[in-house]
């Protein structure tokens, strides 16, 4: 049987609340772990005093602290997004903090480390945001992507494509039968290795449709670490999906 309680240390000015989650199964260990959303946890054996707890957190706040604030500094999990001043976003592979400014028309814009997003109401709503957000996305997209394409063809062995910017949640890109590129906006929130990844996967298409040994030869012949960057890309991926 499991039980949850909390308690809060007062750690010089910082109030830390926790909670505690007792066991049956634990005699004497008791664990600390931070969750994704800066919560912190302790999992102890039923009859440990929470006295005792309190000071297990107080010998371990400089711990958590960096964990809190480690957790703060990334992306939240798809879904868990509240487009909201102070949250952070991916452009390029950097990290950028929204600065949403009701009642202010106009399209959002890098300012410093701020990614300012207008909403021209008086009150923002995640919507709104969102909305602005994936046009100035998409804007982004629209421009570096081709070039990013025109950069790479000449190596690739290919003509300049069409190359038109979509919104697929389920793949970076895509290369139809009339040679027509289509690649997702969403991947110039990754770093520039990776969309560059992206666009010479699609590229070597006009080569070679499947995915075969001669598609992989042509993609390797311009990109020896493509594995590398597939396998990175793979990793950040649930992080772009919004």
């Amino acid at each position: 049987m499991t039980t949850l309680e909390s308690s809060v240390v007062s750690w010089g000015n910082t109030q830390m609340p926790y909670t505690i989650r007792r066991s049956t199964r634990r005699r004497k260990t008791v664990t600390v772990s931070v969750d994704s959303r800066g919560g912190v946890l302790l999992t102890a054996p039923t009859d440990f005093p929470t006295l005792e707890l309190d000071a297990v957190v107080r010998r371990k706040a400089v711990w958590i602290k960096q964990q809190i604030r480690h957790m703060k500094s990334q992306d939240p999990p798809p879904g868990q997004r509240e487009f909201v001043s102070g949250e952070s976003v991916l452009y390029l592979g950097r990290h950028y903090r929204l600065k949403v400014r009701p009642r202010n028309g106009g399209p959002a814009k890098l300012c410093g480390r701020w990614l300012e997003v207008p909403t021209g109401a008086d009150e923002s709503h995640p919507d709104q945001v969102r909305t602005a957000l994936i046009a100035w996305f998409r804007l982004q997209a629209e421009g570096r992507l081709p070039e990013r394409a025109n950069a790479w063809r000449a190596r690739v062995g290919v003509p300049m494509p069409p190359v038109l910017v979509a919104n697929q949640r389920r793949r970076w890109g895509s290369c139809d039968k009339h040679g027509t590129i289509r690649l997702n906006w969403r991947v110039v929130q990754a770093p520039m290795r990776l969309v560059d990844y992206v666009v010479v996967h699609e590229l070597a298409h006009l080569l070679h449709h499947g995915h075969g040994r001669d598609y992989w030869q042509a993609v390797g012949r311009v990109m020896p670490d493509y594995e590398r960057r597939h396998k990175e890309l793979k990793a950040l991926g649930n992080r772009l999906i919004w």
